[in-house]
């Protein structure tokens, strides 16, 4: 299969460049090693009337980078405003910050119907299409219309939440129908899969047999593929950054101080202030830790131009300030906070030094850091994960802290008890968790994936002739309505 894997955006993994997002760090050496053609964003926009959208092509190991000008007339109401201010919300179960209009969904709705004709390019008869989250629910509707019968994957690394939050997006149920399109959809965990399902049949009556939702499109079949990394390399890259000069200047500065580290992109799924308030409320009820251990806080800032991620960069920055002056004593400040990037080697050093990775996020479709923190640990002298049990990778390290994220007394106790876990203790969490780690491998998710995805598209062709639901009202009428212009 020639595969094309589709996202919003796209990892260039050079050395020195800093790596922030699960997706773009997991999907790298699969692209390296696999041959695939990976098609996004080049994170800029053009105008209708330019013809080639295509800023750059490049090669990535044995695969290759295409990167995609997006229309500028609907760069902004696709991604801040429907996928980001509707469907991120949702799909983090926080229904309370959906801000959308009729013209963001719209300008999704063009997005993915340009995307679908950019990748008809890179068609051949044995091509294979691998569809990432949430940016391109409906992208496989739109290659289906232009005539593609080849099989084509959708996976998602966010959550799926309840049927009642995700009512909460407006067109929900046009989303959801144009996402039976696909052949394949993968999700994080089980129960991020079944209440997709639920949806499907309480929605739509749509007959569902084992995982597999018969529309008229044809077979959707619908599966469970918790993400990896490759551990081994990112245990080797930990131990040779530790003489990298970032991190030798981190250990010097500790002046024998144990560490904690969280490393989050600034987002409100990532639980961020309640971890500060469970910082504070340790140094409160443990005093003796004081001056002892401090916290290294990176928050990579996202989304800039979205109001609720302006005010949550600003109310971190206050609580961080709060907390050190409360605690911090002139030669010595309690939380160390840094609104920027690392590249990979550098934050696998930085975890190594780390006695305790912090990783409380509200809600998180698997949470990649904290499998790397693991891998990143010395075996002789292993640190402790704190990981919230709201984190697809909970799942699977059910041998690390597990934490409720909303119970700030709770984590403040745990985080001072991984500071006082005895070394057998913690050898045996890290080795149990390193021996997960290790079956569960990036390597054998691409596998498994694209293993499924060849027998889902065996199994039932689809119809490309009518949407799944009859009785939906579709984007194209949506279209003729409105008057929008496609680019072409």
């Amino acid at each position: 299969m020639n595969l094309i894997v589709v996202s919003n955006r796209v990892a260039r993994g050079k050395a020195n460049e800093p790596m922030t997002g699960g997706l773009a760090a997991a999907l790298l050496p699969v692209v390296e090693n696999s041959g695939a053609i990976w098609v996004g964003s080049s994170g800029r926009v053009r105008d209708g009337f330019q013809k080639e959208p295509f800023a750059e092509i490049e090669a990535l190991g044995a695969g290759a980078l295409a990167m995609l000008d997006l229309p500028a007339a609907h760069y902004g109401g696709y991604y801040e405003g429907f996928a980001n201010s509707a469907l991120w919300p949702a799909l983090h179960s926080r229904s309370d910050l959906i801000r959308t209009s009729q013209g963001d969904y719209l300008s999704y709705r063009e997005v993915n119907a340009f995307m679908a004709r950019a990748l008809m390019r890179f068609r051949k008869p044995d091509t294979g299409f691998w569809v990432q989250d949430y940016h391109f629910l409906a992208l496989g509707a739109e290659l289906r219309q232009l005539g593609v019968t080849e099989p084509i994957g959708f996976f998602l690394h966010t959550p799926w939440p309840t049927p009642a939050v995700i009512e909460g997006v407006p067109h929900h149920r046009e989303l959801i129908e144009a996402m039976l399109a696909f052949d394949l959809i993968g999700f994080q965990t089980a129960q991020d899969c079944e209440n997709f399902l639920t949806y499907v049949r309480d929605e739509f009556e749509l007959p569902v047999h084992d995982g597999v939702v018969n529309s008229s499109y044809g077979r959707t079949r619908l599966a469970v593929f918790p993400i990896g990394i490759d551990a081994e390399k990112f245990a080797q890259a930990a131990a040779k950054a530790i003489s990298h000069p970032d991190v030798s200047r981190l250990r010097r500065s500790l002046n024998g101080e144990r560490l904690a580290i969280g490393v989050d992109r600034l987002d409100y799924s990532k639980g961020l202030t309640n971890r500060i308030h469970a910082f504070d409320r340790m140094w409160t009820l443990h005093p003796t830790l004081a001056r002892t251990v401090s916290l290294l806080q990176i928050a990579t800032p996202s989304r800039g131009g979205i109001e609720a991620y302006g005010n949550l960069q600003n109310e971190v920055a206050r609580l961080v300030s709060d907390v050190n002056g409360r605690h911090g004593e002139v030669d010595w400040t309690p939380i160390r906070y840094l609104n920027k990037g690392f590249n990979q080697s550098v934050l696998a050093g930085l975890y190594r030094t780390a006695q305790v990775g912090v990783v409380t996020p509200l809600h998180d479709g698997m949470n990649l850091v904290a499998k790397e923190y693991v891998a990143a640990q010395n075996p002789a002298d292993p640190g402790v994960l704190v990981l919230s049990k709201f984190a697809g990778a909970a799942n699977e390290l059910d041998t690390a802290l597990l934490v409720n994220p909303h119970d700030i007394d709770g984590m403040a106790r745990v985080i001072a008890m991984a500071l006082s876990m005895p070394l057998t203790e913690r050898r045996l969490r890290y080795e149990t968790m390193m021996d997960t780690l290790k079956r569960h491998t990036i390597t054998h998710w691409f596998a498994d994936f694209i293993r499924a995805l060849q027998e889902s598209q065996n199994e039932c062709a689809p119809s490309i002739a009518e949407p799944a639901l009859a009785d939906s009202s579709t984007m194209w009428q949506l279209r003729g309505a409105q008057g929008v212009a496609r680019f072409h």
